[in-house]
């Protein structure tokens, strides 16, 4: 395996700069956040703790796309893989802004743990980078696939009523599977299963604590 090149300082200040924005909640939005016109529904506590507690999900993982973005552009060695993850990152960002501003019109709040989401992300990216650029597009191609699924998910189990979440999640879910398959067309292979089954895994843990946390 080739050596990874050792990223610019300015790419690393780039960096740290990047996490304190996602972490401190920042991050403003290029694009009008889906469903802004639509009226706030009237739930009852139960459907609001329980869309709170998904946007709280949503919004962490969006924290660790930025993370796992920011890791794998580091260490691409590809510039045009390297502007394909900053292109993507930008995009997750409208996610992250639009979930933070959904979850304070449901009176809650992002997750605690999003600094340890945001480091572990980060050190996963790393790894995935440095397994070279059709690896590191094919942890991508397998992200992006697990959140489709699990945003999906989210359609099925979001209170019918709340249509301004809906309207959220149903344009992020077309994000990422747009993300997912341009990096399969720029060349992704397929993780191995064993991979693919750990991805789930700590995705299955992280979604659990922070729908609660």
């Amino acid at each position: 395996m080739a050596a990874v090149p050792r990223p610019p300082l300015d790419e690393i200040i780039a960096g740290f700069d990047r996490a304190l924005r996602t972490l401190t909640g920042v991050d403003t939005a290029s694009r009008p956040i889906p469903g802004a016109a639509l009226p706030e529904a009237a739930l009852d506590d139960a459907e609001r703790a329980h869309a709170a507690g998904l946007m709280r999900v949503n919004h962490a993982g969006e924290v660790c796309a930025q993370a796992l973005y920011s890791a794998q552009a580091l260490v691409a060695r590809d510039p045009a893989i390297k502007a394909q993850f900053a292109k993507a990152a930008r995009e997750e960002t409208d996610h992250l802004a639009w979930t933070s501003t959904r979850l304070r019109e449901l009176d809650s709040r992002p997750s605690l743990a999003n600094p340890l989401w945001y480091t572990g992300s980060f050190a996963i990216g790393l790894l995935a980078g440095v397994a070279g650029e059709r690896r590191n597009l094919g942890f991508v191609v397998e992200t992006e696939r697990q959140v489709e699924e699990h945003l999906a998910g989210h359609l099925d189990t979001l209170p019918e009523a709340d249509a301004k979440s809906r309207a959220v999640v149903e344009t992020m879910r077309a994000d990422e599977a747009r993300h997912g398959a341009e990096a399969y067309e720029a060349g992704a292979v397929p993780l191995p299963w064993l991979a693919r089954r750990a991805m789930r895994a700590c995705a299955d843990v992280m979604r659990a604590v922070a729908y609660r946390l």
